[in-house]
């Protein structure tokens, strides 16, 4: 048996010295083995389908003979790929590895679409429009086509472009329906026009090219990319839209060796076009394909698993899959009810600080919330507490102002046609060109049908045609004007001069050099600008790093090269292997794992989340899955929060527990909850305030309010001040009743938290006296301890609130804490 065969399941080889060895569970084995025709492979959460994947290409190239250039594997993220690539290099060596197409659909169809560019019917040099480059073409085309911004957003105006396009419709299969779908589509006429006119592409564009010429049954071009791959693999197929799934069919014309691997039940991207109908429905399209299910979890702790499986079980219509684990039970699922956003905020950093002590690592810890606006307040206190973070999908390195600065003069001298990067450019630093005459040089170019580069000249010289509207001949630049624009010009011809001869990290110091960018800076002198400094720095770094990968690939680095890969960046590429808590949405969690994962703001109307669109229709079912992706990302602990009111977009909410936790297996959930939630419920127990009779932890008061939405309890009352995970020495800690309020009975040795007496100080409410040192409760902030008090006829107590940080209160409004 050769060395790379995948082994037999019944009686796997001993491994060969060096080479690394992984058994394959039975139905591993089987589709590791599969070798011809379609093969289906539901992959469950953690069920080892990257394993799968690597084994599967290493068998069809060592054992079916299989040329690796001939193999297409695509995946969603390039740290998928990245991950891949690496696994396989251990199993059949770097040499082969660099010959296989292994990539994202972006990543393989922008290196397809270099070589059949004239296809396509653009040049070789195009760029990439990332978001902000399209919706500043998109404003250009509002005011070209006199449409009021406010009435048609640039956002939703491409929105609704992006959607075509990932149904395969380009401008003229647009379907009218009305007033507003007019503007729509003469919107969408306008942005492909421009687009074209700058030798640039979008996204979409990026696989319609490949799919457009992969599909024309009379094109050289199409008849090189179908008969281009024998064996085509995507991972995550769950994720696909109708484009991505018709381009690898495509790819399969001349054969079905078309394997895919994913997951119905953790498709969360239709948002983004995916549709989960595509992975349903596989075995419709190909009736012979084979179907393996993956059903073993090896990431998970059990309760984890069983937890996950008990969310989607839920589910209305899915494959049928019995996740299961052979590994230990673990820790329970700990469900916190908080008080607010802020307890919840607290109770996770005090969480966090207690992982890192006991030696875990702050990058293998991870908080989850379902929008991004839950993230501020778990930001400060993080700050506060300074635990270092990184926050993945806000502000990119990639997004930051003086970092698309730069690479806009890069993408000019490689594509002077880009109009939106020259219009970023053109009066950075400024160089006395105002936006009367980038107008008027917007005019001349479309006056002309040239990109904004090439109207310069004719601008400046007033060979201009005027145009057919009444005044339409441009008014003349002033001489300063004419000045600035042909230094401007001369400056870009003389870095695309530059660019012939130098490497892209020299180009680069030649730009910030010869445009004065770096000496504007440097004159600051202010900390922002030594920041923005510091990321140029890095950028050009990022060059660097580019060069010496390339070039140890034994490739060519080249500017192009390097700008399509920063092109392509995405937001989980940017989570970093360095100690620091990741912070994400759900959706930017998806094929991430982490020791300890903190579920935050477990909701109703937060998560699952309510659309205010009455059109989506599957919503709550996409959430449920979204829910079980979250769960799943958890190796051994896991918490999940959710806050009795939430301050959120402009107006505090009183909230239920989520649906979701309904489902959770009773045997496999610990319920807790923090020291404030449950002096607020004591509070709505005995008629003291609290936060209203609808405020109770669970939305209600007394009994009810400790049961979930099947009025299945929680925890027995006894065992409500059990939760406290601030309970001492291992022992739950008890705080007493409330006055005028009879004492649980307590067990023999049971113990309990006295208050302690009050020394002399201010004076708070109930007449209580204030000292430093002193344990309050305040009814908004919770609890706090007291550090200092400024005494007087009405004193003034400063309180340190978990958080909420330091805040100076009236004593009167302070109550004494437990």
């Amino acid at each position: 048996m050769d060395r790379f065969a995948v082994p037999d399941a019944d009686r796997p080889p001993p491994p060969e010295p060096g080479l690394p060895h992984e058994e394959l569970n039975d139905p591993q084995a089987v589709a590791a083995r599969h070798a011809a025709g379609p093969l289906l492979i539901f992959a469950g959460a953690g069920s080892g389908k990257t394993r799968v994947i690597v084994y599967r290409i290493a068998n069809l190239i060592v054992t079916h003979r299989v040329p690796p250039y001939r193999i297409l594997a695509v995946t969603f993220t390039n740290k998928a790929a990245s991950e891949m690539k690496r696994r396989l290099e251990g199993l059949i060596g770097a040499d082969i590895v660099k010959d296989l197409w292994v990539g994202t659909f972006h990543a393989v169809c922008a290196r397809l679409l270099r070589r059949h560019h004239e296809a396509a019917g653009l040049e070789k040099n195009f760029v990439i429009y990332d978001d902000d480059d399209q919706r500043a073409v998109m404003n250009r085309i509002l005011k070209e086509l006199n449409l009021d911004e406010r009435r048609y957003p640039p956002r939703q105006v491409l929105s609704r472009i992006h959607a075509e396009k990932q149904e395969g419709r380009g401008p003229g299969e647009f379907e009218r329906n009305g007033y507003f779908d007019d503007a729509i589509a003469r919107c969408f006429e306008a942005y492909a026009r421009h687009l074209k006119a700058a030798n640039a592409v979008d996204f979409d564009d990026l696989l319609l090219s490949v799919l457009r010429i992969a599909e024309d049954p009379a094109s050289l071009a199409g008849e090189d990319l179908r008969g281009r791959f024998r064996h085509v693999l995507v991972d995550e197929f769950q994720d696909v839209n109708q484009v991505q799934y018709r381009l690898v069919r495509a790819f399969c014309k001349s054969h079905d060796n078309l394997c895919v691997v994913g997951d119905d039940d953790q498709s969360i991207y239709r948002w983004r076009g995916a549709d989960v109908r595509i992975v349903r429905g596989f075995r419709r399209d190909f009736p012979h394909a084979t179907v393996v299910k993956l059903e073993q979890n090896y990431r998970s702790v059990g309760h984890v698993v069983r937890g996950a499986l008990g969310v989607i079980r839920h589910a209305a219509d899915r494959e049928p899959k019995e996740l299961w684990t052979s590994n230990k039970d673990g820790a329970p699922i700990d469900v916190v009810a908080a008080d607010s956003e802020h307890d919840e905020a607290a109770w996770v950093v005090e969480c966090i600080k207690e992982l890192i002590a006991q030696g875990v690592s702050a990058n293998e810890i991870a908080v989850f919330y379902r929008i991004h606006a839950q993230s501020r307040v778990l930001e400060e206190v993080l700050r506060e507490a300074r635990i270092p973070y990184q926050i993945i999908g806000g502000t990119r390195f990639f997004e930051r102002a003086e970092v698309k600065n730069l690479l806009s003069y890069l993408r000019v001298v490689s594509n002077p046609r880009s109009d939106v990067d020259l219009n970023r450019i053109i009066n950075v630093p400024a160089r006395k060109i105002g936006q009367s005459t980038v107008d008027k040089l917007i005019q001349a170019a479309d006056l002309l049908g040239v990109s904004l580069y090439e109207a310069i000249e004719p601008l400046v010289e007033g060979r201009v045609p005027p145009s057919a509207m009444p005044g339409g001949k441009l008014e003349p630049l002033a001489t300063a004007a004419k000045r600035s624009l042909l230094g401007f010009r001369d400056l870009m011809q003389g870095l695309m001069t530059e660019a012939r001869s130098v490497s892209p990290s020299a180009l680069a110091e030649e730009v910030l050099a010869r445009s004065g960018y770096a000496r504007m800076l440097e004159q600051d002198e202010s900390v922002e600008s030594e920041a923005r400094l510091q990321n140029l720095r890095e950028l050009v770094q990022s060059i660097v790093d580019y060069e010496q990968e390339t070039i140890a690939a034994g490739e060519e680095a080249t500017l192009g090269g390097y700008l399509e890969r920063v092109s392509l960046v995405s937001d989980v590429d940017a989570l970093v292997d360095m100690p620091k808590v990741a912070m994400m949405t759900i959706h930017a969690a998806k094929g991430l794992e982490f020791h300890a994962v903190f579920l935050t703001g477990m909701e109703e109307d937060l998560f699952p989340f309510r659309s205010q669109d009455p059109n989506r229709k599957g919503d709550i079912e996409e959430e449920r899955r979204l829910a079980y992706v979250a769960i799943t990302r958890a190796r051994e602990r896991l918490w999940i929060t959710h806050a009795a009111r939430r301050a959120i977009f402009g107006q505090t909410r009183y909230c239920l527990p989520s649906r979701f936790l309904a489902d959770l297996p009773p045997a496999s959930v610990r319920p807790m909850a923090t020291p404030t939630a449950m002096m607020a419920q004591r509070r709505v127990d005995i008629g003291g305030g609290g936060y209203g009779a609808s405020g109770g932890r669970f939305g209600g008061s007394g009994e009810r309010a400790w049961e979930s939405r099947d009025r299945r309890p929680l925890a027995q009352p006894e065992e409500r001040l059990a939760w406290s995970r601030f309970a001492r020495e291992g022992e739950p800690a008890r705080a007493p009743a409330p006055r005028g309020v009879d004492r649980v009975e307590r067990a023999p040795g049971e113990r309990y938290v006295e208050r302690e007496a009050a020394d002399a100080g201010g004076e708070g409410g109930e007449g209580m006296s204030l000292r430093r040192g002193m344990r309050v409760f305040h009814e908004r902030f919770g609890p706090g301890v007291v550090e200092s008090v400024d005494p007087g006829a009405d004193p003034i107590a400063t309180v340190k609130f978990s958080g909420w940080g330091k805040k100076r209160i009236k004593a009167a409004f302070l109550r004494a804490g437990s």
